[in-house]
C-alpha cells in the first residue's frame, strides 16, 4: 500500500489517525471491533482510483485518541465523530461505508446527520431498529449476542483478549467463523499491535459499555421512524455467527431512499476481508 499516506486530523475533541489515498469524492471507511483502519487494506487501493479514501482509526483505537471515561463513547459522541471527520477533510458530505461497529456509526450518521451522508454502505451490521428489536424478541439473536454482556464487566474482557500479547485476539477471530487464510500472520500482528497500544483495549470495549447508557438517544435510534433518506446498500456475509441473516429482512422498509441488499454467500462476518474483490466491485457499482 505504497500510495497510502498516514495523516492526523483533529475533530470533536479527538486526534484521529487516518490512512488516506486517492482523489475525488470522499469515501469514509469506518472499521469495526476489534480492528483498525487496516481492515480496509484490500479495498483502499481499488477505491482510491476514483475517490479520496479515508480510513481512520476510530476513537479509542490504534493511533487515535483514547479517552478513558466510558461516557466519552456514548453513541451521540461517536456519530459526531463521523461528521467531524468529514469536516476535517474539508467536505460537507461523504459516501460513508462501515463494517460492524463502524456500520453502526454509519447507520447512526445517516439517521441523525443526514446532511453529511451522500450515500450509505454498511457491511454486516443491521439497521439499529432491527437489531434492538431482535435483542428484545429473538432468543437466537440474544444467544448470539452473549458477548455483549460479557463485555460489560470491568477489566476481565481486556485481560482475556489481551492475554499472551494479544493471543486472545487471534482466538476471537477463529471463534467468529473467519474462513481459513483470511488473516495472515502479518494481518494478525497488525491487529495485535493496534489492540495492545496504550488504552486501546478499554477504548474498543467501551463502545459496548456505553451503548445503553444514553437512554433517550438509544430510544431514538431504535424507533421504527428512524428511517434513512440516503441511497443505501447493505452487504451481508450470510455465514455471520454473531448476527443472524434474518436481521437483513425488511430493511428496505427503514430506508426511504433506494435500497440494495448484496448477499455474499458463504462469507463470514469479516466479509470484506474474505471476499475483498466481490465487496469492492459492489461498492464501486453503488458509489459511482
Amino acid at each position: 500500500m505504497s500510495d497510502v499516506r498516514h495523516e492526523f486530523v483533529e475533530g470533536n475533541g479527538i486526534r484521529f489517525h487516518c490512512a488516506v489515498a486517492g482523489k475525488g469524492p470522499l469515501v469514509l471507511l469506518l472499521h469495526g471491533f476489534p480492528q483498525s483502519w487496516y481492515s480496509w487494506r484490500h479495498l483502499i487501493g481499488p477505491l482510491s482510483r476514483k475517490f479520496t479514501v479515508v480510513a481512520p482509526d476510530l476513537r479509542g483505537y490504534g493511533e487515535s485518541s483514547k479517552p478513558q471515561r466510558i461516557s466519552e463513547y456514548l453513541p451521540s459522541r461517536l456519530i459526531d465523530d463521523v461528521a467531524a471527520l468529514i469536516e476535517a477533510f474539508g467536505r460537507k458530505r461523504a459516501f460513508v461505508v462501515g463494517h460492524d461497529w463502524g456500520g453502526a456509526l454509519a447507520w447512526g450518521a445517516a439517521i441523525h446527520r443526514p446532511d453529511r451522508v451522500e450515500r450509505l454502505a454498511v457491511l454486516n451490521c443491521p439497521h439499529p431498529a432491527k437489531f434492538a428489536r431482535a435483542l428484545r424478541r429473538n432468543p437466537r439473536q440474544m444467544l448470539r449476542s452473549w458477548y455483549m454482556g460479557f463485555f460489560q464487566l470491568p477489566w476481565i474482557p481486556e485481560a482475556f483478549i489481551s492475554r499472551g500479547r494479544g493471543e486472545g485476539l487471534d482466538l476471537l477471530f477463529r471463534m467468529s467463523g473467519a474462513a481459513p487464510g483470511t488473516f495472515s500472520p502479518q494481518d494478525l500482528a497488525e491487529y495485535r499491535k493496534a489492540w495492545l497500544s496504550d488504552g486501546a483495549a478499554s477504548g474498543a470495549l467501551n463502545y459496548y459499555r456505553a451503548a445503553w447508557r444514553e437512554p433517550a438517544f438509544t430510544k431514538r435510534l431504535t424507533a421504527e421512524t428512524a428511517r434513512v433518506a440516503a441511497p443505501t446498500m447493505l452487504v451481508w456475509g450470510d455465514r455471520d455467527t454473531a448476527l443472524g441473516v434474518e436481521l437483513t429482512d425488511d430493511t428496505a422498509s427503514l430506508v426511504s431512499g433506494p435500497f440494495t441488499l448484496e448477499r455474499v454467500r458463504g462469507a463470514s462476518h469479516w466479509v470484506h476481508e474474505e471476499r475483498p474483490e466481490q465487496v469492492t466491485e459492489a461498492l464501486l457499482r453503488f458509489l459511482s
